[in-house]
């Protein structure tokens, strides 16, 4: 079933509400959970169902989304047996901008997909953090016979009015859909539950080349299957609504839109407690990533007989390899891979990127910190806000404080280290 599907992974989104994390590259490819890129999760969720021939469409600073798949994914995928994992730049076969929408993404990669001779088409968002199965999707997209299934997530009726909302029959025929909507109709099963469209598509092949290229000739169309695809065919082709099925098995769905830096770090602190939101410790559906060669990662200082307030020590965190948590302290927050916190330095409730270096006596508290960034000694971030917005950093409405990489800090060289 699955050697006559193709995948297209949508992963060309600039992400400017994640801005800075996103200054230097793409959605998909931002870290998360500290081993992680987001891309990982889709991937992941592809290679658990047995989804062998991808295509990922990229398009806005894709040089460190390209490297990662490079790094981490190649490997998955044997080209003898007729699997890839390929990565398409813009082609601008039709044109001379860029993408103006998720069907005009896959329109201009029309020739890419013909030349697979697929069957069906599972089209797929690259920026979204959940576990899903796509083989029972695809199955019951092909016990219909139908021309477009939709991936549905049952939501509450706030949550409606950001998605776009499925009216469906109890057989699961698609009636209608809202984008937006101020008003969301509910189920017909159940008046407080909603049915949002999660950005997945299975498309029959055929038909889906013929729907974006009657879409293409169409002026004032956004060229995007939300808006303009779907509800162009509800009425006169067969057009369905799959549940979604949560391989995270937990009491409720995981389904995360890590659009903005408070939802990002919401996700993100969702990994820390004690039975987290997602399990990323389930054998049955592994989510993998690119494994650094380096050490494990190392507390040092806190043996019989040193100063009780200088002791390397992580609680309620996660600590990726390579980390050196030297004489400081460490609470409820992320540690990328080579990150090290120095002597009598505190971090609450922060994001630490790859090889961020956190200077003596510094304090942090709700703090993002990209790849590479150090921190000088005896700094205090997180703390005033208005002090943080007047040194650069972005500062969001709930407080949190983002420091780009890049940006301008260093160490005074006589207490650079512990």
């Amino acid at each position: 079933m699955m050697r006559d599907t193709l995948t297209v992974i949508l992963a060309g989104g600039r992400g400017s509400r994640l801005e800075p994390l996103t200054r230097d590259r793409a959605k998909p490819a931002v870290p998360f959970g500290g081993l992680y890129r987001i891309v990982d999760f889709v991937l992941s969720n592809c290679l658990n169902s047995g989804m062998r021939n991808i295509l990922l469409l990229t398009q806005y600073k894709a040089g460190s989304l390209d490297r990662h798949i490079n790094l981490a994914w190649r490997n998955y995928f044997c080209r003898e047996l007729g699997e890839f994992i390929d990565v398409v730049p813009p082609q601008q076969r039709f044109a001379d901008n860029w993408y103006t929408g998720t069907a005009d993404a896959v329109y201009q990669n029309i020739y890419a997909i013909e030349r697979e001779q697929p069957r069906d088409v599972v089209i797929l968002g690259g920026d979204h953090i959940y576990k899903m199965n796509y083989k029972p999707m695809l199955e019951f997209h092909r016990r219909m016979d139908a021309d477009i299934t939709i991936g549905a997530l049952r939501v509450t009726r706030s949550e409606a009015k950001e998605f776009g909302v499925i009216q469906a029959d109890l057989d699961h025929r698609v009636l209608g859909f809202q984008e937006k909507p101020e008003d969301p109709i509910p189920t017909p099963e159940d008046p407080d539950v909603y049915m949002a469209s999660m950005g997945i598509y299975i498309f029959n092949a055929r038909f889906l080349y013929e729907q974006l290229c009657d879409d293409a000739t169409i002026e004032d169309s956004d060229h995007d299957f939300g808006k303009n695809i779907i509800p162009g065919a509800i009425d006169d082709y067969k057009v369905y609504a799959f549940p979604f099925l949560d391989e995270n098995r937990k009491r409720d769905a995981y389904w995360r839109d890590v659009g903005t830096i408070d939802a990002y770090f919401e996700a993100t602190m969702d990994l820390i407690g004690v039975d987290p939101l997602l399990n990323l410790y389930d054998e049955h559906w592994p989510i993998r990533a690119f494994q650094p060669q380096l050490p494990p990662p190392k507390f040092v200082f806190g043996s019989e007989g040193g100063p009780a307030t200088r002791r390397g020590v992580a609680l309620d965190s996660l600590v990726c390899q390579g980390a050196i948590i030297s004489g400081g302290t460490v609470a409820r927050s992320v540690l990328g891979p080579g990150v090290r916190i120095n002597s009598y330095a505190r971090v609450e409730d922060c994001i630490l990127f790859d090889d961020v270096e956190v200077g003596r006596r510094s304090r942090l508290r709700r703090v993002i910190v990209d790849k590479g960034v150090r921190i000088p000694a005896e700094t205090e971030i997180g703390y005033d806000p208005e002090a943080d917005r007047a040194r650069g950093f972005t500062v969001t409405e709930s407080g949190l404080v983002v420091i780009a990489r890049g940006d301008e800090l260093s160490f005074a060289p006589e207490v650079a280290r512990s």
